[in-house]
């Protein structure tokens, strides 16, 4: 299976990014992974807000390849490429399907269900992928950053 696989299953579709584009996804990931620091918020929160910062620094390498997720399964299908933008260990993609699901269950079905430790363990994830992102960008698509990126 390919990125190109996807766009035939109707999955992806064909997007032309550009050093602005990547600029933004990646401001909008600094940004949450400082709001996500905040004091006083919930366990709940913080895992959202990580959780958005690393789905916009993936956004930004599936953008990078040339492609942009199809509204349906948006999120899962943005975590999944994962493994074809950037080539991460299935663990790390893991890891974080299974926060999406948590965090779907938390924002939409039931407050209190996210611990200290598993906000925690989503930030150093979403600090984790933004970095990644960034050094692969710097070395595939070195054109499509603004000086240092």
């Amino acid at each position: 299976m390919s990125l190109k696989d996807w766009q035939h299953n109707g999955w992806l579709t064909a997007h032309t990014t550009s050093p602005q584009e990547m600029a933004d996804l990646l401001a909008v990931a600094d940004r949450d992974l400082l709001d996500c620091t905040a004091s006083g918020l919930s366990a709940d929160w913080r895992l959202n807000i990580a959780y958005n910062s690393a789905l916009q620094a993936a956004t930004a390498a599936l953008a990078a390849c040339g492609y942009r997720a199809v509204r349906e399964a948006h999120h899962f299908r943005v975590i999944q490429s994962l493994t074809y933008t950037m080539d991460l260990p299935a663990q790390v993609i893991t890891q974080f399907d299974a926060f999406r699901k948590k965090r779907n269950i938390g924002g939409y079905e039931r407050a209190g269900l996210v611990s200290d430790h598993e906000a925690n363990e989503m930030i150093r994830l979403a600090k984790d992928i933004r970095q990644k992102v960034e050094r692969w960008l710097q070395e595939k698509y070195p054109e499509l950053l603004f000086g240092d990126g």
